[in-house]
């Protein structure tokens, strides 16, 4: 068995709802009113959490980084550096969105990018830790965040199986246990091909560590979060923005409120129709029983103490009288009374005692 993993208020497993995270990264701009906005925006598409990024540009760059190839598409060439620093928000504004989120009735998530990061968002009292998959493999980090005591969400983009399983253990050795792990599926491109997503991974990594998995979703539009709900996915994130149109790294690979409201409509939709797993007859079937089943009928008339044969029975409907798979058993059986032809066989016409 897979045991949930607490979230905040909320507990994200196989068996639980969906965990729906908003990802508002850093969509902001660097502006406080902006990543406000973001998460009333979160909250009103009904997102379960809302999620930001927190770094400390000189912390987690050198002053020679250059920009990743998605970056340079969307911001121009340039040094990584001088973007980050007009991305960054301070732990007072941090501080300020979880108290927003608080009041909002939404989780406020955040990813960390460096140590000082770390204590920030820990000290202002973040429910998990979401480790981006820049620092999967990432063995230091991982040790100190462990060290925290709080449960990890961690994305695993660009790793092989080996390097989730360094990871993971590198995390329960340093403190974490694996009861409060989820990993996420990912594929760490801008926007990702649907063809390279690779939904089924969630399924083995479940099976490989027995925690809880979901999907980290940089695929244009939404149909690729509702698909991972179906294979099995307990948490789905996605980016979100404002305005695809706004400036930015992220934007253009984000959906936008209406995009994420339908989205998780469509989560919920995808929950509702997977069910709960039992085979059993649902509410709004059990009144076509009696129209479109069938029942045994005789062909002739019989008279009572006449023996059934089987060229005397078919299978016709409704199904209001003795049912088909009663067949081996009334033939070769006494009538009890006279029956007509094209009439259902009822208990009461048989001799069920020789």
């Amino acid at each position: 068995m897979i045991g949930p993993v607490r979230v905040g208020e909320r507990l994200v497993g196989p068996g639980e709802p969906c965990l729906v995270v908003a990802e508002a990264g850093v969509n902001h701009n660097g502006d406080l009113d902006t990543a406000l906005r973001l998460i009333d925006a979160a909250v009103a598409a009904g997102a379960d959490a809302v999620k930001f990024q927190s770094f400390i540009p000189e912390d987690l760059v050198t002053a020679s980084a250059g920009k990743a190839a998605y970056q340079e598409r969307f911001t121009g060439k340039g040094d990584q550096l001088a973007m980050l620093r007009a991305l960054a928000l301070s732990g007072e504004e941090h501080a300020r969105l979880k108290r927003h989120c608080d009041a909002a009735s939404i989780e406020y998530l955040c990813t960390p990018y460096d140590l000082r990061s770390t204590d920030l968002i820990h000290a202002i009292g973040v429910s998990a830790f979401k480790v981006a998959s820049t620092d999967t493999t990432n063995v230091p980090f991982l040790r100190y965040l462990a060290a925290k005591g709080r449960p990890v969400i961690l994305s695993t983009g660009m790793c092989g199986l080996a390097e989730v399983e360094l990871a993971v253990e590198t995390l329960e050795h340093a403190g974490t246990r694996k009861a409060e792990v989820i990993l996420l599926q990912c594929t760490a491109e801008y926007p990702a091909p649907v063809t390279e997503i690779n939904l089924r991974a969630m399924q083995t990594m479940e099976r490989a560590f027995l925690c809880p998995t979901g999907f980290s979703d940089h695929t244009m539009g939404i149909d690729a979060s509702t698909w991972a709900v179906a294979v099995g996915a307990c948490l789905v994130e996605k980016h979100f923005t404002l305005s695809r149109d706004m400036e930015g790294p992220d934007h253009r690979a984000s959906v936008e409120p209406e995009e994420l409201a339908l989205l998780v409509r469509r989560v919920r939709e995808v929950e509702a129709a997977l069910g709960n797993g039992r085979k059993s007859v649902m509410p709004c079937e059990a009144g076509n029983r009696e129209k479109m089943r069938k029942s045994l009928v005789v062909l002739r008339d019989l008279a009572a103490g006449e023996r059934i044969s089987p060229a005397d029975l078919a299978c016709k409907r409704p199904g209001t009288g003795l049912p088909p798979h009663l067949y081996d058993r009334v033939v070769g059986r006494t009538l009890a009374r006279d029956v007509t032809a094209d009439s259902l066989l009822t208990m009461d016409a048989v001799l069920w005692e020789d």
